[in-house]
């Protein structure tokens, strides 16, 4: 059994996971596709010392900024460490916002085309010459359905969909179709639990979370994966937080543009995340909308995970 805890940047799932964990004495497990890198931790939002020396901790820091980290990949990372906890006896939280890697999770992923390093050179010297928004945009011109899932500087599931597409003739969208999420069973009996602020609470939130990210040393934190070799033509850099003090590191933006580009997007992100989980329309799978923890039943929740 897995308790999921899910919602936008910003809307308290560390916290609420970290004290459910501490209540049944579980484990969290990581599902947030930027946390998995090492040195990247004030701008990700990863959970601190203080808070794993509490609860530990899984798929954190498990490669490196110029690693490719892959929803197959995390699925099968997550599954081993989901195993060895159950061997264990140690209930499981999953805890995190990227949707994508929480659906693959709970319901698997299509069984697309091996990685064609040559194709995806092409793609990457494309992106390079003309922007990674001119590949987005090619996206959109055959997979509309998967250009609006995907954002237009997310290189790397980009280039996996135009990847898909040009080595199978069949669009990501249509392969994930027939993949049907709303009729596959579930890989694990999992409750989810959805924290969902209302705007008018969250976007502020969010500013002042990006303000406390900078004092924080987020600059510095960027400097030092440029200093490493870990520059802007990575895809982890692209990143909200990085993308943007990676431009204004290059001179392309000032720090106050720099800063403000970090709130928007990072408040444009909040609204497709909320949104994933809107469109979730599995009645075994249900997502229970909170908006704030305080209105979560951590009774119920414990009672779960003790079975």
């Amino acid at each position: 059994m897995l308790l999921v805890v899910v919602g936008p940047t910003g809307s308290g799932k560390t916290q609420l996971a970290i004290d459910v964990a501490e209540r049944v004495g579980g484990e969290i497990v990581s599902a947030d596709s930027q946390q998995v890198y090492r040195g990247m931790d004030v701008g990700t939002g990863k959970a601190t010392a203080a808070q794993r020396a509490r609860v530990p901790h899984h798929l954190l820091d498990v490669c490196e900024p110029d690693d490719k980290m892959t929803v197959a990949r995390f699925v099968a990372a997550a599954d081993e460490v989901i195993a060895a906890l159950g061997r264990a006896g140690r209930p499981v939280i999953v805890a995190g916002g990227t949707g994508f890697y929480v659906r693959a999770l709970l319901l698997g992923i299509f069984d697309g085309p091996p990685a064609d390093p040559a194709l995806r050179a092409r793609l990457a010297e494309e992106a390079r010459a003309r922007g990674i928004a001119a590949l987005w945009t090619r996206l959109a011109a055959v997979d509309a359905a998967a250009a609006a899932r995907i954002d237009a500087a997310d290189l790397v599931r980009i280039t996996r969909a135009l990847e898909v597409y040009l080595i199978t003739g069949v669009t990501m969208s249509e392969h994930q179709r027939r993949h049907d999420h709303r009729r596959v069973p579930p890989r694990y009996p999992a409750r989810i639990v959805g924290l969902f602020p209302p705007p008018a609470v969250l976007y502020p939130r969010i500013d002042a979370r990006v303000d406390a990210m900078l004092a924080a040393g987020l600059l510095a934190e960027v400097e030092a994966l440029r200093a490493a070799a870990f520059g802007p033509d990575h895809a982890s850099q692209q990143a909200i937080g990085y993308a943007e003090l990676h431009q204004h590191l290059a001179g392309v933006l000032d720090y106050p543009g720099a800063v403000e580009r970090i709130k928007r997007s990072s408040r444009r992100y909040a609204r497709r995340q909320a949104s994933w989980y809107r469109s979730w329309n599995r009645p075994d799978l249900s997502v229970a909308h909170h908006a704030d923890a305080s209105e979560v039943d951590l009774e119920a929740l414990e009672r779960y995970l003790r079975g």
